[in-house]
């Protein structure tokens, strides 16, 4: 019994890291097509309110994804310095108003050594929504 649960744990690890590395081999194109998949952009904003960012994901060298409050996602093509953006980086927002807006620089720290490792000047917001479900006869 004991050596039954053992192989399975086991395959569920490898299986887990297979499609991790799966994941991994994604050009950052890829990913960011995989993250907004099934949704539809809308027309660019300047600025998004920043109590309502539940979240946020770097997708290397390309784009920030603001994952917000009522499910919209706003995908950020910074116009400086998206060479700076890595996977694992911290975002540091340093804002003066309630907004988070294409005027804004966000600075890029690294998680380990907590050193500022670049900054990005923001561009516009390009919201992607899910389509709305359609209402039942």
């Amino acid at each position: 019994m004991r050596s039954r649960l053992a192989t399975s744990t086991l395959a569920v690890a490898l299986l887990l890291t297979a499609v991790a590395a799966a994941a991994a081999r994604l050009s950052p194109e890829e990913r960011l097509a995989k993250a907004i998949e099934g949704r539809s952009a809308g027309e660019p904003v300047k600025c998004i309110m920043l109590r309502d960012i539940r979240s946020t994901q770097i997708i290397d060298k390309t784009a920030i994804i603001y994952d917000t409050l009522g499910g919209t996602l706003y995908v950020n093509h910074p116009k400086a310095g998206a060479a700076f953006l890595h996977d694992d980086a911290v975002l540091v927002t340093d804002t003066h108003s309630s907004q988070l807006c294409n005027i804004d620089i966000v600075k890029l720290v690294d998680p380990t050594s907590k050193m500022l490792t670049g900054s990005v000047g923001l561009g516009d917001f390009v919201p992607y929504t899910k389509p709305k479900p359609e209402a039942k006869r």
